[in-house]
């Protein structure tokens, strides 16, 4: 049994919806086939997008599973609160950057939530330039590729049950699919971590 952030009694089954939430984050193509930027920022970034196609989804839910998906996003941030902790952020400045981090994940959750429900691949694509690609106008094509992941994975989403979702049976999108053929920049660093740096709201 785990516990959040408030010392609330968390399933172990919901750490397995984080741990694929992050795992498909991971996925060596973000990095290698879109150019996400394979650092802390760029991993921190795409746990962001993972963790609000999934919380699109399940918030449609009955209370139940709203809860469970509450669950998960503690989890979520009770394990950013660590990784500040082992990266020798002392106790004062991790309350001020766990309120950014927040804040973050709210604004790219709003944004990314908005345009995913009108269906705007538009929007949508000027979110993800603007919050995973720091606003790099020459990664326009990536960003409108992520887009079009995003979108599909929450139609991906939509068709699987609730139930399956909160026992962690995900079926993610292959993100190498979404792939430019003609474009693969180097491997990203295997130990390059997930630790947060929030930056600038969505």
């Amino acid at each position: 049994m785990l516990f959040g952030l408030f010392g609330r009694r968390i399933p172990e089954s919901r750490q397995a919806v984080y741990g694929a939430i992050v795992a498909q984050a991971r996925q060596p193509a973000f990095y290698l086939d879109h150019a996400v930027p394979d650092t802390v920022e760029g991993r921190f970034e795409m746990i962001l997008v993972h963790a609000t196609l999934m919380f699109h989804r399940l918030g449609r839910e009955a209370p139940a599973t709203r809860a469970a998906a509450q669950d998960v996003l503690d989890i979520f941030f009770t394990d950013m609160d660590r990784n500040l902790r082992e990266l020798g952020v002392g106790d004062l400045s991790v309350g001020k950057k766990m309120k950014k981090l927040g804040m973050a994940y709210a604004g790219r959750s709003q944004a990314y939530s908005r345009a995913i429900a009108a269906g705007d691949a538009t929007e949508l694509t000027s979110a993800v330039l603007r919050n995973v690609y720091r606003g790099d106008a020459g990664a326009a094509d990536p960003a409108a590729r992520v887009a079009a992941y995003m979108l599909a994975a929450t139609a991906r989403l939509d068709g699987q049950s609730a139930d399956d979702l909160i026992e962690a049976r995900i079926v993610w999108p292959d993100p190498v699919s979404f792939a430019d053929p003609n474009s693969r920049p180097t491997a990203p660093s295997p130990d390059a971590g997930a630790a947060p740096t929030p930056v600038s709201p969505s």
